[in-house]
Parts: structure tokens; C-alpha cells; sequence
């Protein structure tokens, strides 16, 4: 039974522009069994937009906030039904 994929949209806050916050995430999902996209907003904040199972996101995620957690002060997350937009994962500028 194939598990079911989930978007999970995060905003980070914090000091992560500037300081290869997204290539960094990029490296990271490598490892990971998830496509998305990440990018930084006009108000400082970065984007996160991935998809793929419960599991790949949760260890995508803690991955994330275990490299980058000198940078990210805060961060909220929204969850919705995968769509597969993307076949990989990028840097969207």
C-alpha cells in the first residue's frame, strides 16, 4: 500500500537570507525522498514548499532545523493534500 504524500508549506523567521539557508535546504533534500521548492520572500522570511510522506518530511524537516537552527527564530506550518507539482527538489529565485 503506497503511503499517502502530504505538502507541508513552512515559513521560516529569522536571520535566513543571506546565509545559504537555501542552498543548504537544497543539499538537504537530497537525502530526503521529497520535491518542492524553497526561496526567500520580499520580507525576509524563506518559503519552504515540499512534498512526500509523513516520514521523509518529518526527517527532512528536523534535518533542516538541526544545520540551520543558529539562523531560524521562529517558523509555522501549514499541511495540505500533495499534488505533485514538482519531480525534484530546487532553489527558486
Amino acid at each position: 500500500m503506497a503511503k499517502t504524500k502530504q505538502r507541508w508549506t513552512i515559513l521560516f523567521t529569522g536571520r535566513v537570507q543571506g546565509v545559504g539557508f537555501r542552498a543548504s535546504t537544497e543539499q538537504i533534500a537530497a537525502g530526503f525522498a521529497v520535491t518542492g521548492n524553497v526561496r526567500n520572500l520580499p520580507d525576509g522570511r524563506v518559503e519552504l514548499v515540499a512534498e512526500g510522506t509523513q516520514e521523509e518530511l518529518d526527517g527532512f524537516v528536523r534535518e533542516i532545523q538541526a544545520r540551520l537552527r543558529q539562523y531560524i527564530r521562529q517558523q509555522t506550518q501549514t499541511t495540505d493534500a500533495a499534488n505533485g507539482e514538482w519531480e525534484d527538489f530546487t532553489v527558486r529565485y
